[in-house]
């Protein structure tokens, strides 16, 4: 049986070894953390959101961005400071403004294929992710909002998702909490949301279950071919030498880290993290429980999104910050996510809220990379970006079927 390791235990890569290990490989999970979804996938905004499936690369963020550059609490905001990575990122980003169109309608596909995988996985591992099935509400404030809205409905329609407009007073039924003088808004009742967190390492656990071999506090440091593949790996264990694990093939799974593991395998991966803020409202009493809503919402001018996580958390998510590898959590980042939820939600108390930063691995052109890399035997499911939840349960598939087709199960690189 061919043994495969996948390196990255977030949703990307646990997604990956169970699609394997249902497959029927050996799977090892190298992961540098001391748990699974330790980073970007430990508190996102908790979105399963077909609805936006919208890719970034318009001239409308470009200019959004040099508009907000000096100010500190902007949604979008961009450290000016030069690095190659940075700028090649950029400039690529811009290069794929013309497959701005192709690339939403591929992932509105892509994201309603996904649902099928994860909610059947979800059920046939009995895994609990205070999954909530409500839909989705985008709000808008203005008429310039909207009508851009209604123009990228066109080409999420057109991947086939249900999403349609809905008046204020629509949006109020939809969700009574909802505080705020809008102009319109989308509904989409088929998207949902729950706890990436729970969702990842119930299924790690349905991996482990299965036979796949976790390595924990293992960062891999060199990756040697022959035959097959040496991963030379250190943990964090006092004294300890480093160790080597084999494989016949490698499936790069490392979010924002995928960029060096791919140099080592001689491959160009050109992932940025651009990095979001959550918070997580803890509705202690129920006052506060009563007053937050149960319907998720996307505040298209906030670049905000919610999540009701069972009945006493609240999930507040959003803003993008370029700003390399940055876990640093900045008050002036977290305190709109705070504020706006005071706006929107006047009843909710916001006295104990647990703020959190993730980096979002993210390719120029905002699809992900899956596929061969240029050495036989190494394979890459990353660059999900802000829809690595949403999308991972249909990478992962797609993933073993091209692994499958260079290594079939009966056979070993290193035989």
């Amino acid at each position: 049986m061919p043994k495969i390791v996948v390196i990255g235990a977030g949703v990307a890569g646990v997604s990956t070894a169970y699609a394997l290990l249902r497959a029927g490989y050996s799977v090892t999970v190298v992961e540098r953390q001391r748990y699974a979804a330790m980073e970007t996938s430990f508190a996102n905004g908790g979105q399963l959101s077909a609805s936006n499936a919208e890719v970034w690369n318009h001239w409308s963020t470009l200019l959004k961005g040099i508009k907000w550059m000096v100010k500190r609490d902007a949604p979008f905001l961009m450290n000016p400071k030069p690095t190659w990575h940075k700028y090649s990122w950029l400039a690529e980003f811009i290069s794929n403004i013309t497959n701005y169109r192709e690339n939403t309608v591929a992932t509105t596909k892509l994201a309603i294929a996904a649902r099928k995988f994860m909610f059947e996985i979800a059920d046939q591992e009995k895994i609990d992710f205070d999954h909530v099935r409500r839909g989705i509400l985008h709000v808008y404030w203005d008429k310039n909002g909207f009508e851009h809205a209604t123009a990228v409905n066109h080409l999420l329609v057109e991947g086939g998702l249900d999403r349609r407009p809905v008046t204020v007073k629509e949006m109020k039924t939809i969700e009574p909490t909802l505080h705020g003088n809008f102009y319109g808004g989308f509904y989409t009742p088929s998207d949902s949301t729950g706890d990436i967190h729970k969702y990842t390492t119930g299924l790690a656990k349905a991996c482990e279950n299965l036979g796949a071999r976790f390595l924990y506090d293992a960062t891999v440091n060199r990756i040697e071919r022959r035959g097959g593949f040496q991963l030379v790996y250190t943990t964090t264990e006092a004294g300890r030498e480093p160790q080597v694990i084999e494989a016949d093939a490698i499936v790069v799974c490392a979010a924002s880290g995928s960029r060096d593991l791919a140099t080592m395998l001689g491959d160009r991966v050109n992932i940025y993290p651009v990095k979001g803020y959550s918070i997580t409202v803890h509705l202690d009493d129920e006052v506060s429980q009563q007053a937050a809503p149960w319907v998720s919402l996307l505040d298209d001018r906030a670049k905000i999104v919610t999540s009701r996580l069972g009945s006493g958390r609240f999930r507040v998510a959003g803003t993008a910050e370029i700003n390399g590898l940055n876990w640093d959590i900045r008050d002036d980042r977290v305190k709109p996510l705070v504020d706006w939820t005071r706006m929107l939600f006047p009843g909710v108390g916001t006295k104990r809220v647990v703020p959190w930063a993730g980096l979002r691995p993210m390719m120029p052109n905002m699809l992900p990379k899956v596929g061969k890399g240029r050495l036989p035997g190494v394979f890459y499911n990353t660059g999900h970006g802000h829809l690595g939840w949403t999308l991972s349960a249909a990478t992962a598939a797609m993933l073993v079927d091209i692994l499958a087709q260079e290594i079939p199960l009966e056979t070993r690189l290193s035989a």
